[in-house]
């Protein structure tokens, strides 16, 4: 892991992975009480596919976190200083670390769960940041159409742990648990309700037109699911004016896509999708 420090003076660690002979680069931010450290089996792909990846364990989340509440593993998931604006001020301060690294390959950013609606909002404020953005276990940003209430409710009768609602794999819930980077949580309650409403929102009009984006969620998602991601394709189509966005809905499937029993799959899809989009240079 490397690392920088933020306006708030908090040092963000953050994982660079190269690919051999990159076509692009990624930029991967995590969702909430969680880290990068959870997503090797995706980094892997995307660097063995010739995406270099660059992502962050955000303000208050894994080595970062750890570092800035001193060990305290009872305050992880908290961003400190700044709140919710740091984190996202963080992860912007990412991208332009990775485009310096790079600056002549395209940048995709992938924002999954929190991370997805941080990079809604990233794309509302820097639409020209990017040259394609995948969300994945997103939602459409308004209290009627993302569940800011208790995830795990439909799921509880599944398993003994508060985090049943990840991912049909009942391996995925108990390392979580056992993770001493993850917490489980809730946003709320680590952001307070302040910074949780600012979250909320909808696609900026008047995006640029020809951006890809690509929204890949479970069926069952309990943050938004298939009807959420359904609005929210519309919005960046009708609302926001881009020509085009790709919605792929997993049958059964729960919020943690790339830890889902399908997740093979999922990156296959991923895979695909940049690929058609980002061809190997020759």
């Amino acid at each position: 892991m490397e690392r920088f420090t933020d306006a708030h003076g908090v040092h963000i660690h953050y994982l660079r992975r190269e690919a051999d002979e990159p076509r692009a680069v990624v930029q991967f931010v995590h969702g909430v009480g969680e880290h990068v450290g959870r997503y090797d089996l995706l980094f892997d792909a995307l660097t063995d596919a010739g995406y270099s990846v660059f992502a962050d364990d955000h303000r208050g989340h894994g080595q970062t976190g750890f570092e800035q509440h001193g060990g305290d593993l009872t305050r992880m998931g908290r961003p400190g200083p700044g709140g919710i604006r740091g984190l996202i001020d963080a992860v912007h301060q990412l991208t332009g670390i990775a485009r310096e690294a790079h600056p002549d390959l395209p940048l995709i950013l992938i924002g999954h769960s929190l991370g997805s609606l941080v990079a809604q909002i990233l794309l509302n404020q820097y639409p020209h940041d990017h040259d394609a953005v995948v969300l994945t276990g997103s939602a459409y940003r308004t209290v009627l159409h993302m569940e800011s209430g208790d995830l795990n409710k439909r799921f509880r009768h599944l398993g003994p742990t508060p985090v049943e609602w990840l991912s049909r794999d009942r391996a995925v819930a108990e390392a979580f648990m056992a993770d001493p980077y993850c917490t489980p949580t809730p946003t709320q309650k680590l952001f307070g309700l302040v910074d949780s409403a600012r979250l909320l929102g909808r696609p900026a009009r008047h995006l640029p037109t020809e951006l890809p984006l690509l929204l890949m969620v479970g069926e069952i998602d309990p943050l938004g699911g298939e009807d959420s991601n359904v609005r929210l394709a519309e919005a960046y189509a009708r609302r926001s004016g881009l020509t085009d966005v790709e919605l792929i809905v997993y049958p059964g499937a729960q919020h943690e896509i790339f830890n889902e029993t399908n997740q093979a799959e999922v990156r296959a899809d991923l895979l695909a999708w940049l690929d058609a989009r980002f061809p190997v240079r020759v």
